[in-house]
């Protein structure tokens, strides 16, 4: 049984897998995205899975992603006002979608509608297993007998230490989304152009470096980690990929060369974030110092 002060409320972005919610005891919002004229996921969408998903990639799909809406994060967030609750939401970058946005307007509503309740609300300013990753800590906290006001600012003195550092294959969905030009998605597919990205402070996409193939690539997202890592003991490292499980292995092997102990957890990144990342995408996620 929950013996939290309080409910924690998340959404799917954060990539972490069914059973982690359900274990923890979260409430999280799906989002969806359409492909095909099929939409998929969210709360009424058809259900696939990554491999599917990143299969449908790979032929040529081009899906087109949507946000939770105020509409859709009420009906999360209201029944745990309803029943006594106070709530805490840690939501997917405001720097990448209005997600953040959404639910803002929903907390504003429902705080005047329920003036005895408290609602908080945490922009992770991480994308999938980081923001994943910050919910892994904000859990323990609140788990650990932290109050809502605790945690919440637990949460955001610790959000900008929560590191990304990746790697996509292909430049195309990147300059889909705006995130390059066509003119740097043309060129860089021709030379075999890799980039090294990372999450800034403000929760948006930046390019590191550029690397020559794949191998290069990847191995500059390691040494990025090793280079702003901040970790104890405990520490994870979170990774998530879009259907690239070798390359995994061989960034796992590379890790474990210097920190053959730590606790390493690997997931599919989900169909919204993959939509922009595309297949072959794989990042790391880390506790450091400074992002």
């Amino acid at each position: 049984m929950n013996k939290r002060k309080f409910d924690i409320v998340t959404d799917s972005a954060s990539d972490m897998p069914k059973e982690y919610y359900e274990r923890n005891e979260l409430i999280c919002v799906p989002l969806g995205f359409t492909m095909n004229n099929v939409n998929y996921e969210g709360e009424q969408g058809e259900k696939i899975s990554p491999k599917a998903f990143y299969d449908k990639l790979r032929e040529g799909g081009m899906p087109t992603t949507y946000q939770v809406t105020a509409e859709q994060a009420r009906g999360y967030i209201e029944p745990c006002l309803q029943k006594g609750r106070d709530v805490l939401v840690v939501c997917f970058s405001s720097g990448l979608s209005g997600t953040a946005g959404s639910f803002r307007v929903t907390v504003r509503e429902l705080s005047k509608r329920y003036p005895r309740r408290k609602i908080k609300v945490v922009d992770s300013l991480c994308a999938s297993m980081g923001e994943g990753l910050l919910l892994d800590y904000v859990v323990k906290k609140a788990d650990e007998g932290a109050s809502l006001e605790e945690t919440a600012k637990y949460a955001d003195n610790l959000k900008r230490r929560i590191c990304h550092h990746f790697t996509v294959d292909s430049l195309f969905h990147l300059k889909r989304g705006g995130r390059v030009s066509g003119a740097t998605a043309v060129i860089g597919s021709i030379l075999k152009i890799k980039p090294v990205m990372r999450v800034d402070d403000q929760g948006k996409l930046t390019m590191v470096s550029k690397t020559m193939g794949r191998k290069k690539a990847l191995a500059a997202v390691v040494e990025n980690l090793f280079e702003s890592m901040d970790i104890g003991e405990n520490d994870p490292i979170f990774i998530s990929h879009g259907d690239c499980k070798e390359d995994v292995n061989h960034v796992i092997d590379l890790i474990r060369t210097r920190l053959p102990n730590v606790r390493i957890e690997v997931h599919y990144i989900g169909a919204v974030i993959g939509a922009h990342a595309g297949a072959g995408t794989l990042a790391v996620f880390h506790k450091g110092k400074c992002r």
